[in-house]
């Protein structure tokens, strides 16, 4: 039975358990229909508390449904008879509350939640919105701006922000079972609370949320479940509670049925299969404190979420001064972080005592996963693990964090190749979630084991990937802006390119993107490749002259763009680079439409993603779909090129 009901007393508790997240599935929604009318029809029962088995509350619907024909009971018909009850009805919430679950929470009359209990309504984020009620009742309960930034952002709330809303009635400190039996017992006789269908709206400055819908349409950048949620939003505020339900189911189904929300669907689960048997195949090894040798962005970057994550961190540089700024680039990350209230003061003081900085090797002994962040060129790296290998203990992981390079040959410079593994992770490293685990040939299983373990550990979603020139996601887009560089020369500009792009649902086009990154790294890959560079192959110059005249992008104030602070603007100068070269390559330019844009780039994904499968480079089409959103902007509404491919 997912769904038990057994008495205390006078007061009954109904308990869902339906591992793992407590899900709303036909047979739990069955069940609570079946305790609501038994809770109703028992005399000596005057109260009830909803409670769940497990780790959590309900964490949401099961997914799984969504792609087959509903099943009575709905959970709108659910909710709709919690709140009905004559009887009060409490939510006693531990873990998550999410969607549904928090839709069945608002339906109760009480809420109380354990002090770590995260309440949210995260719909949106699968191409949804709240559909058991939730748009009409969160804003009767805590106001329609509060319950607007909720559920358009998709992010949960803590207990405490929870209590200080009135989004619960308090929080739990102890037992969660025993102090909400107690609540009950206080409450017996008090008069029923108005259910939230049946109250207003508080007041609020309807032009102040109006702005605040615009700013949410804006930032959707396409994707149409924002919108509906400010859609449904504006219907409670203005309509009566029968009315706005009606509107929000009518809504609801609409987006289930989307091609977006199916994309979105897709991208939830393949981001949860992603590299699941990493570390079955392995025992992880213990890894305490990591090493990170290189302070420079990337390295700093590693180093803080390495801290954030718990760990103890021995940072390398190679002199005083490169140790200096590395130091206090990791120490403002920290800074920042405690900032913005994701740490508290006491967590602060306790990663800034595990870090340590050194300019010796020897300050990475004791450490049981070192990670290499320095300069992307071989014989740099080489001479790097050269060093390390007599400093490191023997059981010790390896990691470059290369983007471009062969971690096979970066491992020939060890004793022992089987421990070096590839770790590419993107910048900003403590806030992107991505991470390439690069697994060369004859790789130590428990040294790839041991790397998934530390990506999960940083919250990561971590993708494997076999060796190749750019791994999974680099030689994608490295393909993808070849193509966008033949099309410059061909007759598009950059500025229309990018606007495709944008309009797609990229947050940037290649070449803004490559502005931002700093032109200077692409160039230093592509001189690189010159000498092993087939004959035949097109190659387009204009990229190397904009390096040549020392355009690298923002940081100089000119690359494709020319920048005025952060505004990018046309520079004509660029476009009569680009003339010129299609006029000394004697190319005929001609003119390009946005869906002609993107349905070349689109193909080029697709086509070098599948050469990828075809080597054996990425396992599934899935994992290549979470690197491109995960790490390239590619748009997650959209589900990743290789979703595309097939639809």
């Amino acid at each position: 039975m997912c769904v038990t009901v057994h008495s205390e007393d006078t007061i009954a508790l109904v308990e869902i358990n339906n591992p793992p997240v407590n899900a709303t599935s036909q047979p739990v929604r069955q069940g609570l229909m079946r305790a609501i009318a038994q809770v109703e029809h028992d005399p000596a029962i005057r109260s009830a508390i909803l409670i769940c088995a497990g780790r959590s509350f309900v964490a949401g619907a099961d997914i799984r449904e969504f792609d087959k024909p509903p099943m009575e009971p709905h959970l709108p018909d659910v909710a709709l008879a919690l709140e009905a009850a004559t009887k009060p009805w409490i939510a006693a919430i531990h873990g998550a509350a999410l969607g549904g679950g928090l839709e069945l929470a608002l339906s109760c009359h009480y809420r109380m939640a354990t002090a770590t209990a995260k309440l949210g309504l995260p719909e949106v984020t699968l191409g949804l919105l709240p559909g058991a009620g939730g748009t009409v009742r969160l804003p009767r309960l805590i106001g329609a701006p509060q319950a607007l930034k909720m559920m358009a952002s998709g992010k949960p709330v803590e207990a405490q922000v929870a209590h200080e809303t009135g989004l619960i009635d308090a929080i739990v400190l102890t037992d969660l079972r025993a102090e909400t039996l107690e609540f009950a017992r206080t409450h017996l006789t008090d008069p029923l609370p108005v259910a939230l269908s049946k109250r207003s709206v508080p007041d609020h400055d309807p032009d102040a949320l109006e702005q605040q819908i615009r700013k949410i349409i804006a930032k959707a950048r396409g994707q149409k479940s924002p919108k509906a949620v400010c859609d449904a939003l504006r219907t409670a505020v203005l309509s009566d509670a029968t009315e706005a339900l009606a509107a929000e189911r009518r809504l609801f189904l609409k987006l289930k049925s989307d091609p977006q929300s199916k994309a979105l669907r897709h991208i939830f689960f393949a981001e949860r299969a992603v590299g699941k048997d990493l570390t079955k195949r392995a025992e992880p090894r213990p890894i305490e404190t990591i090493g990170v040798i290189g302070g420079g962005t990337m390295g700093a970057g590693i180093a803080a979420a390495s801290l954030l994550a718990g760990f103890r961190v021995a940072l390398i540089e190679r002199d005083g001064g490169a140790l200096t700024s590395g130091m206090e680039r990791v120490r403002k990350t920290l800074a920042g972080s405690l900032q913005r209230e994701l740490i508290t003061q006491s967590d602060h003081d306790t990663f800034i005592d595990a870090l340590n900085g050194s300019t010796s090797y020897d300050g990475l002994s004791q450490s049981d996963l070192i990670v290499e962040a320095v300069f992307e060129d071989m014989d740099v790296k080489r001479a790097v693990f050269t060093e390390l290998d007599k400093v490191a203990k023997p059981q010790a992981v390896l990691a470059t964090n290369t983007s471009y390079l062969d971690v096979a040959q970066i491992a020939q410079a060890v004793e022992d190749p089987p421990r070096v593994i590839g770790l590419h992770f993107f910048s900003p490293a403590h806030i992107m979630k991505l991470l390439e685990l690069v697994i060369p040939p004859g790789a130590d299983p428990s040294a790839v084991a041991t790397g998934a373990a530390f990506g999960k550990r940083l919250g990561k979603i971590t993708v494997p990937a076999g060796v190749c020139d750019g791994f999974i996601g680099n030689r994608i887009m490295s393909a993808y802006r070849r193509e966008c560089e033949y099309m410059i020369e061909d007759g598009a500009l950059p500025a229309q390119i990018d606007e495709t792009m944008r309009n797609f649902g990229f947050p940037m086009g290649i070449f803004e993107m490559q502005d931002l990154a700093g032109l200077d790294i692409a160039w230093a890959m592509r001189k690189r490749r010159a000498r092993t560079r087939p004959a035949s192959e097109r190659y387009v110059e204009i990229a190397d002259k904009l390096c040549e005249a020392g355009r690298f992008g923002r940081k100089t104030g000119r690359g494709w763009y020319l920048y005025d602070g952060n505004t990018a603007q046309v520079d004509p100068e660029v476009t009569t680079l680009i003339e010129a070269e299609a006029a000394r390559k004697n190319i005929t330019r001609c003119s390009f439409t946005q869906d002609e844009i993107m349905d070349q780039i689109l193909l080029i994904m697709q086509r070098e993603g599948q050469a990828i499968l075809d080597e054996g480079i990425a396992a599934r089409p899935d994992d290549i779909d979470v690197v491109m959103v995960n790490g390239y902007g590619f748009p997650r509404w959209r589900g990743g090129p290789m979703f595309m491919s097939k639809v």
